[in-house]
């Protein structure tokens, strides 16, 4: 029997790899992206806009992992890409016979200034979002939690690996011009847990095969690291000069909230060299408890010493393309 899945976000970094996993393993897919892409079984349209009747469809499955996921930009446009978007996907599949859906939600919805650890699926949403995404992706999971269907929320930390647009990348960018501070909070080393894209694929796969896995789930490697030690140990495969600048996270965070404050007066469509949220990152370790992803989907397949060198790889692969 054929299985059937239509992947939002399949222009992007986990959409695009999850569309190419699932037809591997026999799914029959569609995608949905916003970019104009000659790509069979593609469809652009912006999730902002209710999806219209040519692209309804008998699917099993609808995995969501479109959002604007980046650092950066106004309320509106949170609010349009991961809120109003997400009713529309919701009210598709109202339509189309009710399938599962699996919502890619993110960690960051527990996310509060302050040093976590050990979070679980249990853990108090936080109060105050830290930022427009964590909070805009919480009301998608509120949109979701109303959908007659079953659904299931996935909540993955930090997703790096080939591929990715968001997160290395834009950190080993500001590392080789000489723009990444190190950001030293007062406690010692922060700590953190991430997850490597091929993991992250085991796991939503996973899901979209048992049509019993419904409910929350934090999702990571596992295998909590000090964040700035992982950094340097990229750098320094890419040859890239380690950052030397030290800066207190009050100091940082209050440049970070100077610079949002210039850029929304004078420059709302450029993103500041540095967020309250990036600042965030860097200062506040954050560990998951994943026992639930363990039981009942699946161990981390890939070591974080195997990520890494496929990670860096791409990386110099990718520059060097860039070079020619």
């Amino acid at each position: 029997m054929s299985r059937r899945a239509l992947i939002t976000g399949s222009s992007g970094f986990i959409g695009s790899a999850l569309v190419r996993r699932l037809r591997e393993n026999g799914w029959l897919t569609a995608g949905i992206g916003r970019r104009p892409l000659a790509v069979d079984g593609y469809h652009s349209h912006d999730l902002g806009e209710p999806l219209p009747a040519s692209f309804d469809g008998a699917y099993d499955t609808v995995v969501h992992a479109a959002a604007r996921s980046s650092p950066w930009g106004s309320r509106r446009e949170f609010e349009r890409d991961n809120v109003a978007a997400t009713q529309n996907v919701v009210d598709f599949c109202r339509r189309n016979g009710v399938p599962r859906l699996v919502y890619i939600s993110s960690s960051s919805v527990y996310y509060r200034a302050e040093h976590q650890f050990e979070i679980t699926e249990a853990t108090p949403l936080a109060d105050r979002a830290v930022s427009l995404y964590a909070e805009t992706k919480l009301k998608g999971e509120e949109v979701v939690r109303r959908y007659e269907g079953s659904w299931t929320i996935l909540r993955p930390r930090a997703v790096y690996g080939p591929g990715d647009v968001v997160l290395l990348p834009r950190i080993v960018r500001a590392a080789r011009a000489g723009r990444l501070p190190l950001i030293t909070p007062a406690e010692g080393p922060v700590v953190g847990d991430l997850i490597y894209i091929e993991n992250l694929l085991d796991q939503i796969e996973a899901v979209v095969g048992d049509a019993n896995v419904a409910g929350d789930f934090n999702l990571t490697d596992n295998r909590p690291v000090p964040i700035i030690d992982f950094l340097r140990g990229i750098f320094d495969r890419l040859a890239i000069p380690q950052p030397k600048r030290r800066l207190s996270v009050r100091t940082a965070m209050l440049g970070a909230s100077v610079l949002e404050t210039v850029h929304r007066l004078f420059l709302p469509a450029r993103e500041p060299a540095i967020t309250r949220f990036g600042v965030h990152v860097f200062a506040y370790s954050k560990t998951f408890d994943v026992q639930r992803m363990l039981t009942r989907l699946s161990q981390p397949r890939v070591s974080l010493e195997e990520s890494v060198e496929r990670t860096v790889e791409w990386m110099t692969n990718r520059d060097a393309e860039v070079d020619r």
